[in-house]
C-alpha cells in the first residue's frame, strides 16, 4: 500500500518546527498553516490543554507561532509530534467540513450543500484552501506592486522628459475615419458611468445572490475607484490635451484618467474571479484583461484628450485599490471557511 497519502504530507511539507527551546520545558514552535487562521489557533489552543503534559499553550495566528509550556520531562520532540499530530486532526476536520462545502462558492454561509468526489481530492482541496491562502495572497500582491511602482517610475520618466505632447502629435498620424469609429467603442467600454452602473447592477442583481460577497465587492471597488479618481482630479487640475479638435465630449481635469483606473479595477477584479473560477482559463482571461484595460488606454491617447502620464497614473492608482479589493474578498472568504469549521468543532 505505501505511505499513506495523508502522512506524505506531513513529511514533505514540516508542519512544525521548533525555533526558541533555550529554556527547559518551554518552546516555541512554528506551524505551518496557522498564520492568519483563527479556526486553528482556537483548535490547537484547546487540543494542547486537553493534554495533561502542556501546563499552558498559546497560539499566535499573526506569527504563525505556538508557545507551549510543559513538563521538563518530556521532550521537545514528543511536543512536536504532539502539535503535529494536531495538525493533522484539523486537516482532517477541514477535509471532512469541505466535503459540504461547495468550493466554488464560499461567498454565503447558504452555500454550503453536498459536493461529492474523490476523498483524496476533497483532502487536497482542504490542504491548498487553508495552507496556501496566505501564499496566494501575497503571491498576488508581489505580482502586481512591483507593475505598481513600474507605472509610477514610468510616469515620472515621461513628466521629467516632457514625452507627452510628442507621443500624441505621433499617434496624431494614424487617424482614419475607420479608426475614429473604432476607438471611440473601445472607449465605451471603459467609460466609468458605464462600468459604474454595470458593477452595481451586479451587486444587486438576484441573478449573484449565491456570489453576494464578491458582486458587493466588485460594487465597493468600482464606487471606490470613480470617487478616487474625482478626487484626484480635483487635487490635481490638470488641463486636457488640446492639440487638436476632440470628437468626443470630456470633463474638464485630466489626470489620472478615469477610463484607465476604473477599468482596471472592474475588468481586473472580474478577471480574477472568473480566473479562480476557471482556472483552466485563467492565461486566457488574464490575456484578454489585460488587453482590453491596455485599448481602452490606447484609445484615450489616440482620441488626444489624456497624456500618456495621465493613463499611466491612472493604472497605477487602480492597481493599487484593485489589490485593496483582492485582499479584502480574500480574507473574507477566509474567514467564513474559518467561521464555518469552528461550528462543526463546537457540535
Amino acid at each position: 500500500m505505501g505511505i499513506p497519502r495523508c502522512q506524505k504530507l506531513l513529511n514533505q511539507t514540516h508542519w512544525v518546527q521548533a525555533i526558541h527551546t533555550a529554556v527547559k520545558g518551554r518552546a516555541r514552535y512554528k506551524v505551518n498553516g496557522l498564520y492568519h487562521s483563527e479556526a486553528l489557533k482556537r483548535y490547537l489552543e484547546s487540543r494542547l490543554l486537553e493534554d495533561k503534559i502542556i501546563l499552558q499553550a498559546r497560539a499566535n495566528s499573526y506569527t504563525g507561532n505556538v508557545l507551549v509550556i510543559f513538563h521538563p520531562d518530556n521532550s521537545l520532540n514528543a511536543i512536536a509530534s504532539l502539535i503535529q499530530k494536531i495538525v493533522l486532526d484539523y486537516r482532517k476536520k477541514v477535509s471532512k467540513s469541505l466535503g459540504t462545502i461547495n468550493l466554488q462558492s464560499f461567498d454565503t454561509k447558504e452555500s454550503i450543500g453536498f459536493v461529492g468526489g474523490n476523498n483524496r481530492n476533497i483532502f487536497d482541496s482542504a490542504v491548498l484552501s487553508q495552507i496556501s491562502m496566505q501564499r496566494q495572497l501575497n503571491q498576488t500582491a508581489s505580482q502586481l506592486i512591483p507593475v505598481v511602482c513600474a507605472l509610477v517610475c514610468g510616469t515620472a520618466l515621461l513628466y521629467a522628459y516632457n514625452l507627452d505632447e510628442a507621443i500624441l502629435l505621433l499617434l496624431q498620424k494614424l487617424h482614419t475615419p475607420l479608426r475614429d469609429r473604432i476607438m471611440l467603442g473601445i472607449t465605451f467600454l471603459g467609460d466609468p458611468l458605464v462600468m459604474l452602473i454595470s458593477s452595481l447592477g451586479l451587486a444587486i442583481s438576484p441573478l449573484y445572490s449565491n456570489r453576494r460577497r464578491q458582486a458587493t465587492i466588485l460594487g465597493i471597488a468600482g464606487v471606490g475607484a470613480i470617487l478616487l479618481n474625482c478626487l484626484m482630479k480635483i487635487f490635481f487640475g490638470r488641463a486636457r490635451p488640446a492639440l487638436w479638435k476632440h470628437i468626443i465630449n470630456v470633463g474638464q481635469h485630466s489626470f489620472p484618467s478615469g477610463h484607465a483606473m476604473v477599468s482596471i479595477v472592474i475588468y481586473g477584479f472580474t478577471g480574477y474571479i472568473l480566473a479562480k473560477q476557471f482556472p483552466e482559463w485563467r492565461f486566457w482571461i488574464y490575456g484578454l484583461t489585460v488587453f482590453l484595460v491596455a485599448a481602452i488606454g490606447f484609445s484615450r491617447l489616440y482620441l488626444g484628450v489624456h497624456w500618456l502620464t495621465d493613463v499611466t497614473a491612472g493604472y497605477a492608482a487602480g492597481l493599487v485599490w484593485l489589490i485593496a479589493c483582492i485582499l479584502i474578498l480574500e480574507s473574507e472568504q477566509q474567514g467564513i471557511i474559518d467561521e464555518y469549521i469552528l461550528s462543526q468543532d463546537g457540535d
